[in-house]
């Protein structure tokens, strides 16, 4: 089935919903800021918007075409004349329907993910309205002048000189990788492509060195925002002296060089410790590769062969969505009028953030029952620390997850207890939901064990919440609502059959 357009809408289709909310929001000078500012947004995201379009039109007319004539070339077992024949056909469907994919995805970014993020900044009660304090902006002018014209001369000569740094260290490590079949030389069908980048490296070298240079700006710009924040203007000039080595450090972390900065580094905000800064001061490859101090830092090329693929994790917890949904609509947990009310708006918390949640916390509790070091997915697969998908989006995600799986198994619930959980994840706290399914569970005495286990539902909600604003994840949560809607249908239509 192609992208369902008619799906696509926003989350409130009445203005008064929104600029209601924002007039008690933003006091009056903060309001004429934003007046006089919201054409630059709007012409950023343009441009943003084109550029963005550009760049993924040439990937799927060339780059990715190309890349399916090599994986055609590649296989085993095949003829030559079979070869050439796919190296014909190869990418040529899948590439329009890539193409199609990526439009759909960003309607949905723009037409859902928006809309949740501002209904969440609306829901935020008990807040002073936002003012603009117009006493500071003279300072805050004055430490963004200075920090530009700082910034823009030492960043520039810090980046020129690590530049060579850069091409032969990036030089070294591709013909290593190359020489191991490690890094970019992994898959046989990317092999072309990373020699293609040996060859290219001096021009990325360029390109960052164009980056860093322009990244001073905003270096410079950021120094008024501290004045801001802070309320003073020496702590903004202040941070137009640290800049320079928070920006020297963050490079040496890059480039593994020895750690800290040559130059100096006053401490320009209240309450912080001076090794606080912007970017991060440890290293950088320790913060992301490092999610267990126990585990190996840098994984074997066996261990990396052995790591599950990202979509096997995706479509694994997509499925548990739908099976769970089933379960949940048969025992009458969830309704039909909970569906329509998903989609008519699309924000129906309980089918939008407690059904994942639901299917999290039945993978955390089985998973504590078998005595997995990692997650029990639904189809019997383990996920751990050292098979799990590479990358910052999985390392960010994975440790939260194995801290409530931690604090769970040190609470040791009780049946009752853990069927409690499982109402509250699912109806999000909604006492008269919650009293409506009769499935067994009973809150805890302890006042103390029943705001732990509150407090790990909410924290399970937020997680699916943010999962809930990717776009490929709504597209493909939308499949989803259709089979467990269609498990509905299939339900009243047996009990109509049955009744006659």
């Amino acid at each position: 089935m192609g992208p369902t357009w008619c799906n696509i809408q926003p989350l409130c289709v009445s203005s008064d919903c929104y600029w209601g909310h924002w007039t008690k929001k933003f006091g009056p000078f903060m309001k004429g800021a934003l007046i006089l500012l919201s054409p630059l947004p709007i012409a950023v995201w343009t441009v943003v918007g084109v550029v963005g379009s550009v760049i993924m039109a040439i990937y799927y007319a060339f780059v990715w075409p190309v890349m399916e004539t090599f994986k055609a070339i590649s296989k085993e077992g095949l003829s030559i004349p079979q070869k050439l024949v796919k190296c014909l056909t190869d990418g040529t469907w899948s590439n329009v329907w890539g193409a199609c994919t990526i439009v759909r995805d960003f309607a949905d970014f723009s037409f859902h993910s928006y809309f949740s993020v501002m209904d969440g900044l609306l829901e935020s009660k008990g807040e002073k309205p936002i003012e603009l304090k117009v006493l500071q902006i003279p300072g805050c002018v004055v430490c963004a002048a200075l920090g530009i014209l700082v910034d823009v001369i030492f960043i520039s000569l810090i980046t020129l000189y690590k530049a060579p740094i850069l091409l032969f260290k990036g030089w070294h490590r591709l013909v290593q990788d190359l020489v191991g079949r490690e890094g970019p030389f992994l898959e046989t069908v990317c092999v072309p492509f990373a020699g293609l980048l040996i060859v290219l490296w001096p021009v990325a070298v360029l390109v960052a060195i164009v980056c860093g240079i322009l990244s001073s700006i905003g270096f410079g710009c950021y120094a008024a925002l501290v004045a801001y924040q802070e309320e003073s203007t020496k702590k903004g000039l202040l941070y137009v002296i640290a800049s320079v080595s928070i920006f020297d450090e963050y490079t040496n972390d890059l480039l593994y060089l020895r750690e800290g900065s040559c130059f100096p580094r006053p401490i320009y905000r209240a309450g912080v410790s001076s090794s606080f800064s912007l970017l991060p001061v440890k290293g950088l490859h320790e913060q992301f590769n490092g999610g267990h101090h126990k585990d190996p830092l840098l994984r074997t090329p066996s261990q990396k062969k052995r790591a599950l693929h990202s979509m096997l994790i995706w479509d694994s917890f997509f499925k548990a969505c739908e099976h769970d949904g089933k379960e949940l609509l048969r025992e009458g947990a969830i309704t039909i009028a909970d569906l329509d009310a998903w989609q008519q708006s699309n924000n129906n918390k309980i089918i939008n953030v407690g059904v994942p949640a639901y299917v999290f916390i039945d993978c955390i509790l089985r998973s504590i029952k078998s005595g997995s070091t990692g997650f029990l997915l639904s189809n019997n697969v383990e996920l751990t620390s050292l098979n799990r998908p590479e990358g910052r989006v999985f390392d960010w995600l994975f440790e939260p997850m194995s801290i409530m799986k931690e604090q769970l198994r040190s609470l040791k619930l009780v049946e009752s207890e853990e069927l409690y959980l499982y109402k509250l994840c699912l109806y999000n706290g909604d006492t008269r939901r919650m009293e409506s399914w009769n499935n067994g569970g009973a809150p805890p005495h302890e006042e103390i064990r029943r705001a732990q286990l509150e407090g790990i539902s909410r924290r399970l909600h937020g997680f699916c919440l943010t999962i809930s604003r990717l776009p490929t994840s709504r597209r493909k949560f939308i499949q989803v609502h259709k089979d467990i809607a269609q498990e509905s249908n299939r339900r009243s239509l047996s009990l109509g059959s049955g009744a006659v």
